[in-house]
């Protein structure tokens, strides 16, 4: 005698999964209620502080154009900052690519002006130099011009006694 169940019905089990999918496909799975909502007052709305009302795409694309115009901004600066300390470009010519307005780029050019006259007045100063020896000094003074393929240099060595 064989203890072993015996294997299902295939055409019972087709019957049973076609009965569970019109079960799943006659019970509502949502319900909408079209009561209308009750009013508090007769008050208009007011607008409210802030941004004004927008869809959702409108608000993210102000959204997405307020924070590139910060980096921008923020980069730019790094960048002319940058220029600026190394030497490689003059404060008129980054005030007029980035279009600064009239009240920033006024000072830019008011303090790069300054910076040259004080640069100027600077390099017109002699240099101060105290010399003190205890015997007799020899000064030798001679110019060697070296010219080798692409660059030029002059030693300069001046000539005289002193005691």
């Amino acid at each position: 005698m064989d203890t072993r169940p015996s294997p299902p019905n295939l055409d019972d089990q087709a019957a049973q999964l076609i009965a569970a999918v019109n079960n799943a496909m006659t019970t509502p799975t949502h319900y909408r209620d079209h009561t209308p909502l009750p009013t508090t007052g007769t008050t208009p709305p007011v607008t409210q502080p802030g941004r004004p009302p927008m869809s959702q795409r409108a608000t993210d694309t102000s959204a997405l154009l307020l924070s590139g115009s910060v980096l921008t901004l923020a980069a730019g600066g790094a960048i002319s900052g940058i220029l600026w300390a190394s030497g490689h470009a003059d404060p008129t010519t980054i005030a007029l690519i980035a279009a600064a307005p009239i009240s920033i780029a006024v000072p830019i050019l008011a303090l790069s002006r300054l910076m040259a006259r004080a640069k100027d007045a600077a390099a017109a100063l002699p240099t101060e130099q105290h010399h003190h020896y205890n015997a007799p000094v020899t000064q030798d003074q001679r110019t060697i011009n070296t010219r080798t393929s692409g660059m030029w240099a002059s030693t300069r060595n001046q000539m005289s006694d002193s005691d």
